[in-house]
């Protein structure tokens, strides 16, 4: 980061003065916090670097009311601080950290608790939340603020932060930002996009959320080398995309959720194509749910593997998706010349699975040797002309990866 003054000197605080310091100090000033806790509920509106040890003992405590940082101006660093105790009004989106109407603020190495929302971005840009741990209020999930917003925020990098017990990440009309090496867990959202273009998503963790990641209303984006496990809420998605065009979801981990990849009305723009593309989809009770989509979807080199329910869809005309050279763990084909892609096709049918898919009651049965039984026999005589849901004309005969 540049900043017009060059660091001339640090000041020396007690515990009740931080304010008084941040106030009388130059622009470009840097303040070194000892051990001890300084009063929160402060205002920063001017270039300054606010530092404490790296064993965080420098805590800013806010009093429970409104935000425990607010920073007003651009170039400002916030590091090695434990930053604690925001208002709980929602209204008032009270934060551990507020930041608006700036460019080049770094957080860095912060530990964030007892806050409801975590660092809040309001037209915010080129500026870097880095190696934070943010938890929020002990709330109900629902009740939680969020860990990290972004709103009308562009061109900022999130990388490394641990979030425990927060709601969500969550950008809104937020673009060109790159959100890599997180970690997100018990938490509702991990990564949550409204209207949010152009931005990066890689090697990110997360895990034991109701959702993983779920994209709304965007498009232009790429989400690579996640690993997305256990989100197993109402709701349930690993990676989650609505009325979203024009992704690239590839190299991705989606395990043991309640629907792997979920996709409403997606791609949604006329001529737009979402690409999946070696990713492992593994042991996810639906792997891959499709609710309408009017454009193409392609799915080349993933691996299905342990999955309850393979392709599930609202629409009997799956020919918008195409796959091709994925791998099957119930393909039951040969491959005579050793070209490591099976002789037949790959395709799947819906049977009597269909019940459980439209019907909650059934659900409940999923997976039982009675549903087994039925499917079974439907296979066998079918009650109806079942629904193709998935050919692919070059099944792999093992895993990409």
């Amino acid at each position: 980061m540049k900043y017009l003054v060059i660091f001339a000197f640090a000041l020396a605080l007690n515990a009740n003065s931080l304010q008084q310091a941040i106030d009388s100090a130059h622009s470009g000033s840097k303040i070194e916090l000892g051990k001890g806790v300084y009063k929160g509920n402060i205002i920063i509106n001017k270039p300054l670097i606010i530092e404490g040890a790296e064993d965080k003992s420098a805590h800013i405590a806010g009093d429970n009311n409104g935000s425990v940082i607010t920073i007003t101006s651009s170039n400002v660093v916030l590091k090695n601080l434990r930053i604690s105790g925001s208002g709980s009004a929602h209204e008032g989106l009270d934060a551990a950290v507020l930041v608006k109407d700036a460019a080049n603020v770094v957080l860095e190495n912060n530990e964030i608790t007892d806050s409801l929302f975590g660092i809040n971005f309001q037209k915010v840009s080129k500026s870097k939340i880095i190696n934070n741990f943010i938890a929020s209020k002990e709330l109900d999930l629902g009740a939680r603020g969020d860990g990290i917003v972004f709103w009308y925020s562009h061109e900022n990098l999130v990388r490394s932060n641990k979030l425990y017990k927060s709601r969500d990440i969550v950008a809104w009309y937020s673009s060109k930002n790159i959100y890599e090496n997180n970690f997100a867990y018990e938490g509702r959202y991990s990564l949550h996009f409204m209207y949010a273009n152009d931005n990066l998503v890689q090697n990110n963790v997360f895990e034991r959320n109701s959702v993983g990641i779920f994209f709304m209303y965007s498009h232009d984006i790429t989400a690579r080398n996640n690993t997305i496990k256990n989100s197993s809420g109402v709701f349930g998605v690993g990676l989650g995309l609505k009325d979203s065009s024009n992704f690239l979801i590839e190299d991705n981990n989606i395990i043991y959720n309640a629907r792997g990849i979920f996709l409403d009305q997606s791609p949604y723009l006329q001529g737009s194509v979402n690409i999946f593309r070696r990713n492992n989809i593994l042991y996810n009770a639906s792997a891959v749910q499709f609710m309408g989509s009017r454009e193409k979807s392609f799915f080349g080199e993933n691996s299905f593997k342990g999955n309850m329910e393979l392709v599930s869809s609202d629409m009997p005309d799956m020919a918008y998706v195409e796959w091709e050279r994925n791998y099957w763990d119930d393909y039951e084909g040969f491959d005579r010349d050793m070209d490591g892609v099976g002789d037949i096709p790959y395709k799947q049918y819906a049977y009597a699975d269909k019940l459980w898919f439209y019907n909650e009651n059934i659900r409940f049965f999923y997976g039982t040797a009675a549903m087994g039984l039925l499917d079974f026999l439907s296979k066998l005589a079918p009650f109806s002309e079942p629904d193709l849901m998935v050919t692919d004309n070059k099944p792999l005969m093992k895993a990409f990866k």
